[in-house]
């Protein structure tokens, strides 16, 4: 691995120099700054709110609990517009079956949870855990070392109510840590629908036809991809997208599994459509999140985004229906798939309120209010489509998101914890940044195959 670790050092320093330039552009003014949700936090200091939490034994009976003054810290990552208000909607739920319980919102910014996982990790280790955490469905787990911090759900889960799918994708080690509340998307195509119309454009289906679109979009003086790189995972989701794409769902499968090898022609395929993918993008992406270039479509002066669905949820956030959706172009029929679910930690404060909020979390009613906000469909299968109607400019999107989740292959996402071990995870999101500013295929491919082998995956 000599040659991996030359590569990694060329390609550090070339993107440190790339970052150094980036600073000393100026800002760019034709879009509104980004929302004070994004705000970063440093990933070693925990939330204000989290000091005021003082761990207590969890009260014996409900009766109990209002002279106690029970507490429940719930930790997430969901500070965005349409995370932030399905939160809310599942702790109006709780509140309203235990309005003797204190909800201490204990968030931390970062798009994927990149800043959001250190300092759990950190509180963990240190003995202090919240009382409930977020964590992606799948291998994700792993980073926690479930059998020290974590307690098993097994008696919680009822299998005639979840997808045979997630739960396989749940379970690990024998056994299920953590209760999902949603199902997302990952491969999705996002598009302004005024400015596709003023401009006789179609939405494209296939590579070809979307580099078509970006030309047509060029010349009109339009940006054509919308996409922010800043906390750095960003990247990375849009190229697993392409990988699906360009290699079909059981190949896709394959890489994470040893079955496809990284060296595969289409895997150079993927990153030579990533590469000039950013080609079209706006040219502050290094400075701005998912979020913030999104604004760019409201203001009609982009496109298209290539993001999850929880973009619906931030659409609708903004009170903006004027979007369309299609699968990343090539992905027709392949669902890339994310489930957000909450663990409970060895030694909560308050297990017996955390338990509580797992049930809700699990409940028909609890994620009937969380996921047409959040722009997700249940995790559940005896949801009512009928619920998502409150949320009127998300209910076309996650119609066509639940008819395709029960016919569509699904894969399972690497950049959101589902396909692989955080280790690798991480390791693949930090090769795409590098390749962000390298372009080099050759160098990134061969970075990609050697990760595979460090995981101990691939020969």
């Amino acid at each position: 691995m000599a040659k991996s670790k030359f590569w990694y050092l060329t390609m550090a320093m070339v993107l440190a120099a790339s970052m150094l330039l980036a600073a000393c552009q100026p800002a760019a003014t034709a879009v509104p700054a980004a929302p004070a949700t994004e705000e970063e936090v440093a990933p070693t200091e925990a939330p204000a709110a989290e000091e005021e939490v003082a761990p207590t034994e969890a009260p014996a009976t409900e009766e109990e609990a209002a002279s106690t003054g029970s507490k429940l810290e719930i930790f997430s990552w969901w500070t965005a517009g349409g995370e932030a208000e399905g939160l809310k909607a599942m702790f109006d739920v709780y509140s309203g079956m235990y309005p003797d319980v204190e909800i201490i919102n204990a968030t931390v910014a970062g798009g994927a949870g990149t800043n959001a996982k250190a300092v759990l990790a950190t509180r963990l280790q240190g003995g202090d855990p919240p009382d409930s955490f977020q964590v992606h469905a799948g291998l994700e787990v792993e980073k926690y070392d479930p059998e020290t911090y974590l307690e098993p759900l097994d008696d919680m889960f009822d299998p005639s109510v979840f997808p045979a799918d997630l739960l396989t994708m749940l379970e690990y080690q024998g056994h299920y840590w953590s209760m999902p509340v949603n199902i997302h998307r990952s491969n999705v195509l996002w598009y302004n629908k005024t400015v596709f119309e003023e401009n006789g454009l179609t939405v494209p289906t296939t590579e070809e036809e979307f580099f078509q679109v970006c030309e047509a979009l060029k010349a009109k003086g339009i940006i054509p991809v919308a996409m922010g790189t800043k906390d750095g995972w960003e990247a990375a989701h849009v190229f697993e997208g392409m990988l699906a794409s360009t290699l079909g769902a059981d190949g896709y499968r394959g890489l994470w599994t040893g079955e496809t090898s990284w060296s595969d022609p289409k895997v150079t395929d993927a990153l030579n459509f990533f590469k000039k993918m950013m080609t079209y993008v706006n040219e502050d992406h290094a400075a701005m999140t998912w979020d913030s270039a999104g604004e760019y479509i409201l203001q009609n002066q982009a496109a298209m985004m290539i993001m999850g669905d929880w973009a619906a949820g931030w659409f609708a956030s903004k009170s903006y229906s004027d979007f369309g959706w299609a699968p990343t172009p090539g992905s027709d029929g392949i669902f890339v798939a994310l489930s957000d679910s909450f663990a409970l930690p060895k030694g909560a404060p308050d297990a017996d309120s955390a338990m509580k909020w797992l049930e809700v979390s699990g409940s028909k009613e609890g994620q009937e209010a969380f996921n047409p906000k959040k722009g997700s469909i249940c995790a559940r299968t005896d949801c009512d489509p009928e619920a998502f109607k409150a949320v009127p400019e998300t209910y076309d999107y996650l119609s066509s998101a639940m008819d395709d989740w029960k016919v569509d292959s699904i894969v399972p996402s690497v950049v959101h914890g589902a396909a692989a071990y955080e280790s690798w995870a991480t390791d693949f999101k930090d090769t795409l940044t590098l390749f962000v500013s390298s372009g080099d295929v050759e160098g990134t491919q061969a970075a990609l195959a050697g990760l595979c082998t460090d995981a101990g995956i691939c020969e």
